[in-house]
């Protein structure tokens, strides 16, 4: 007798339904070639304004040579955790620059900035007695860090420092075995960045340390693009410092520059790092080579905010709502998700490729387009993108 079978995975073809209906399923732009300026992107050449390869270095020569010569003197990867027998010398080359250019004591380099803020998050808060106040829109690796571990979590309104002194001075704050606020340097999705003199001012008066996410800011922001607490002057007093070697770096990876202590300490417990292999050596040559051009090639930081300046007094001549954004973020706001995405849709036809960023990544009636200039677009790509987005604006009463 035969036995009846049936699709015991089904229910995804339902789940897969409500994400379109919901305008929430994803469709893959396929990038041929390398992170350019200008990209072929799906078999179109297209300004390229959606990439986070900030200084253009994802095809710098020296990052290139670097990576093929690591290989040689390498092999192609490590083939074992850092605890194992996967730190190589150039692993801890890395880390030594890494603090020296954060201008901490130390830095523990994780496969991703994404498993760097769980790792941070889980390996400190292990207590409901411990307490983890996060901004509202902190990126979603620190929500599910503080999910991952056993704190109480308060959420604060977004910026607002009323909110969050009125989280340190509540009893729950005074009974907290430790205090961690967290917040981002720049917030990935308005541009705008942190008011982290005020944060340090009430973490001290209420003695809670500070993590700082700065993803979007290193590379970018303060001396050198050392990130936000350099760029406010305050280096010594931030606790932990988040960065990405993704990014500006143009590479793959994440790190926490801190105390000695804290990475001795990660070491032996960070879940992330104890069960996930190192990096390839090529990659580690790759970010050692990112550091160099940083803080010997100035000029590339200067360029990328004069183009970014560039972009959003068009954008703001033209008539958009480029929202708070006070960085090489610059969103263009829209406020609503099928107008958003038929904007994105109509501005890559023209050759342009700018997203559309939909709920529930952003709150409903926030839809936008999120653009990201780089160092490496030149003055006639941003006169393209600039006409196109007035174009395309215009023919859908978006201005």
């Amino acid at each position: 007798m035969a036995i009846e079978t049936k699709n015991r995975m089904s229910f995804l073809d339902e789940e897969i339904k409500t994400l379109k209906d919901e305008g929430r399923f994803i469709t893959l732009r396929i990038l041929e070639g390398a992170q350019k300026p200008v990209s072929v992107i799906d078999g179109k050449k297209v300004v390229n304004l959606t990439s986070n390869n900030y200084l253009a270095l994802a095809t710098h020569p020296k990052l290139l040579a670097a990576a093929k010569k690591a290989i040689d003197d390498y092999g192609v990867g490590t083939a074992a955790v850092r605890t194992i027998i996967g730190t190589m010398d150039i692993h801890e080359e890395l880390e030594k620059r890494i603090a020296a250019f954060k201008g901490t004591e130390s830095a523990i380099v994780f496969q991703s900035g994404f498993a760097t803020n769980v790792a941070v998050c889980q390996s400190l808060m292990t207590s409901p007695e411990d307490l983890l106040i996060s901004d509202q829109l902190n990126h979603a690796s620190i929500i599910d860090g503080g999910r991952l571990s056993k704190a109480t979590r308060k959420i604060y309104a977004h910026k607002d420092m009323d909110a969050l002194k009125k989280i340190l001075e509540s009893q729950e704050s005074r009974k907290a075995r430790r205090k961690m606020i967290v917040t981002d340097g720049v917030f990935s999705m308005d541009g705008d960045i942190a008011p982290l003199p005020a944060i340090m001012d009430l973490a001290d008066q209420y003695d809670a340390f500070v993590m700082v996410d700065d993803a979007h800011a290193s590379g970018v922001m303060g001396k050198n693009g050392a990130g936000t607490p350099s760029h406010f002057g305050l280096t010594d007093r931030v606790q932990i410092q988040i960065g990405t070697l993704s990014k500006a770096i143009a590479s793959i990876g994440g790190y926490v520059a801190s105390s000695k202590s804290l990475r001795d300490y990660m070491v032996c417990t960070a879940r992330p790092f104890l069960f996930s292999s190192s990096h390839p050596p090529s990659v580690t040559a790759t970010c050692l080579a990112a550091l160099d051009v940083l803080e010997n090639e100035p000029q590339h930081v200067k360029k990328l905010w004069e183009n970014a300046a560039m972009l959003k007094e068009g954008l703001r001549k033209a008539g958009f709502d480029t929202g708070l954004s006070e960085t090489p973020i610059t969103p263009i706001m829209v406020g609503d998700t099928k107008k958003a995405t038929e904007f994105s849709n109509r501005l890559f036809d023209e050759g342009v490729f700018a997203l559309a960023i939909n709920f529930p990544t952003v709150p409903r009636g926030k839809e936008r387009l999120r653009t990201i200039v780089s160092a490496g677009h030149t003055p006639e790509d941003l006169e393209l993108a600039l006409e196109k987005f007035a174009k395309v604006g215009k023919e859908l009463r978006i201005i």
